[in-house]
């Protein structure tokens, strides 16, 4: 195995429109879980395997990425391109070629991808294989597999067939595409410039056709929190002991557990359930919180119960809310909303 550190991108242009209304005012890849961004929680994972260099394609509320991890002290050099227009998961990567070098593997991972995936396992995989792609895959069980790309692959790991969201019937795996790749620099050579181009759908045939593509599986967790019921459901699976990354303090009560940002929180706020709460927020009397997402500066007045919902930032809550998903700035009150 070589020791030598490679560079990576993470993807951030998206819209995130499935997670509307939270990506209203945040982009996707700053959407906290256990109140951290999930980008803080991908460039954590990178540190950690000695990557030192990642470029970033933006385009959605492009600043507010760019200014983090600009002014934030990660111990990582980022280098950001702005998209005036998407281009696609392999034309963004086209407009990042300037920053990698020839003859070098690279990492290219989604930036709203929430895993323990071994990265260095996948670059280890890919080095050994000679291959110019090397993808990660995680096997799902078999009712699941309608719901993403699946990959199909020879008794040596290269894919042979690509199934987009085949019926249960069709599949011929279940083991799906996680969007975690490691390339060859000759990546670069399958896509053309100035073109809106996808991996999927441009990329990946034609590598495949060349016997080009590995894979490497990943045992550990991964999810993304593409859909607000995948966003949900990370935040469960940090309690439950599914996935693992620096946090806050976990604390357990009788009836649940909570992760929280804002100090001295009221001796009688009730857990039932796992919830979060964000920095500078501001909690009433005698308030119920159950599998709530709450983030920063949110104000739940006396006598509210907030269950199995998620409150974005800013937000004041005067009435119970259940099953909600309100963004920023909303205000609960009488039983309306406002946002």
């Amino acid at each position: 195995m070589s020791n030598k550190t490679i560079k990576a991108m993470i993807m951030a242009a998206g819209v995130g429109s499935r997670l509307d209304p939270l990506t209203k005012s945040v982009p996707k890849p700053l959407v906290p879980v256990a109140n951290r961004p999930v980008m803080d929680i991908l460039v954590e994972n990178l540190k950690s395997i000695g990557v030192k260099d990642v470029v970033s394609n933006t385009h959605y509320l492009a600043e507010k990425i760019i200014n983090r991890y600009e002014n934030i002290n990660f111990g990582v050099n980022f280098k950001f391109i702005k998209e005036d227009t998407l281009s696609g998961t392999a034309g963004g990567l086209k407009k990042c070629q300037f920053f990698f070098d020839k003859d070098d593997e690279f990492l290219v991972l989604s930036a709203d991808g929430l895993s323990n995936a071994d990265l260095q396992k996948g670059i280890d995989m890919h080095r050994k294989s000679g291959a110019i792609a090397t993808i990660g895959i995680k096997e799902i069980p078999h009712e699941e597999v309608s719901h993403f790309g699946v990959v199909v692959t020879d008794e040596n790991g290269y894919i042979t067939e690509f199934q987009e969201k085949p019926s249960l019937e069709e599949a011929k795996s279940n083991f799906i595409n996680t969007g975690i790749y490691v390339f060859d620099y000759r990546i670069f050579y399958y896509i053309p410039e100035n073109t809106f181009y996808d991996f999927a759908k441009n990329v990946f045939p034609n590598l495949l056709k060349d016997h080009e593509i590995n894979t490497f599986v990943i045992d550990n967790y991964w999810t993304d929190i593409g859909t607000l019921e995948q966003y949900q459901q990370s935040t469960q699976d940090l309690f439950e002991g599914r996935c693992h990354f620096n946090h806050s303090k976990l604390v357990k009560t009788a009836s649940g557990a909570y992760i929280s940002n804002t100090e001295n929180l009221p001796d009688d706020l009730k857990f039932d359930g796992n919830s979060t709460i964000g920095s500078n927020c501001k909690i009433g009397k005698n308030v119920t919180l159950k599998n709530a997402i709450i983030w920063d500066n949110v104000t739940i007045e006396d006598d509210v119960v907030v269950s199995n919902s998620v409150i974005a930032s800013g937000s004041v809550i005067r009435k119970n809310v259940t099953d909600s998903i309100l963004g920023a700035n909303s205000l609960i009150d009488c039983a309306k909303v406002e946002i």
